[in-house]
């Protein structure tokens, strides 16, 4: 398969947060009682549940862009300003404000530009090389 490195790098991307959110549920459940006893504020079976349905939106999407389907561009701008809708709203809402919250925001802001040019490249190589039959 020869891939852009921009689509390459996409789908690692997507392939971390997946992870990511896979690890999270696990621990989530896993650790269950001890978070209980420290009365966190949001729920673990709701993290659980959360980072669960994240997984499978990046399953999802990883299938998508290695399928080449034509709306996976937009899947995948609309997952990735979904996924930061709702860090940021978990993360101010309901955990701790005295994290390096100007060195998260930047990094994701880093993210999403890199997301943004990935699938703007690859739609332009995409539609460069079609040809009308």
């Amino acid at each position: 398969m020869n891939r852009p490195i921009s689509v390459t790098l996409t789908l690692v991307m997507v392939l971390i947060l997946t992870i990511w959110n896979l690890i999270k549920a696990w621990t989530a459940l896993a650790w269950r009682g001890v978070l209980h006893e420290f009365s966190i504020s949001l729920m673990p079976e709701i993290t659980a549940a959360v980072s669960i349905i994240w997984v499978a939106i990046g399953l999802v999407l990883m299938w998508v862009i290695l399928q080449k389907k034509v709306w996976s561009k937009k899947m995948l701008v609309g997952t990735a300003t979904s996924y930061t809708v709702w860090f940021w709203s978990e993360r101010i809402i309901w955990q701790n404000s005295q994290t390096n919250t100007m060195f998260a925001v930047s990094i994701n802001i880093i993210l999403l530009i890199i997301i943004f040019f990935a699938t703007r490249e690859a739609y332009e190589r995409t539609t460069e090389n079609s040809t009308v039959e």
